[in-house]
């Protein structure tokens, strides 16, 4: 059940990473207000496509796990991340359309990540010996991110 909720997750969740980055690179083209430096902008991109490696070994490793050969479950978690680009390239061309439903695409997004989490990766976190450690993890990881979203704005 859990590779039927998170895959599809991931397509609604990996294009709204580079929506933002899409819309500052279409900006500098037009000569609008430059948001973000080209160094930062790429320093941004270079983050999400590093972030991009895990996100592709989870999707290929049970593939492999479950039978299919090292090379096409490469191949099938590559692939998963060709959403992101796609959409970025979209955004790119498309900002000053994008622009008034940015918020709105945004927050489809985090919802679909929410909707994920709750429903299945909370849940599984319960189960077994020590399920004590997924809920103090979570809370601690939900503070760090209030403090850094205070602190950073």
């Amino acid at each position: 059940m859990t590779k039927k909720l998170i895959s599809p997750a991931k397509y609604i969740q990996g294009p709204g990473e580079l929506k933002k980055l899409g819309e500052h690179v279409g900006a500098m083209g037009k000569k609008a207000l430059i948001l973000i430096s080209q160094g930062a902008a790429f320093a941004l991109a270079l983050g999400i496509a590093i972030q991009n490696i895990p996100e592709g070994a989870v999707l290929s490793m049970p593939l492999h796990q479950a039978g299919m050969s090292r090379f096409k479950a490469f191949l099938y978690g590559s692939a998963s991340g060709i959403v992101e680009p796609i959409g970025a390239i979209i955004t790119i061309f498309a900002s000053h359309l994008i622009r008034p439903l940015l918020p709105w695409l945004l927050a489809f997004a985090a919802g679909a990540m929410v909707y994920c989490v709750v429903e299945e990766l909370i849940p599984s976190s319960q189960h077994g010996k020590h399920s004590n450690i997924g809920t103090i993890l979570f809370a601690l990881g939900f503070v760090c991110m209030m403090i850094l979203d205070s602190t950073l704005g």
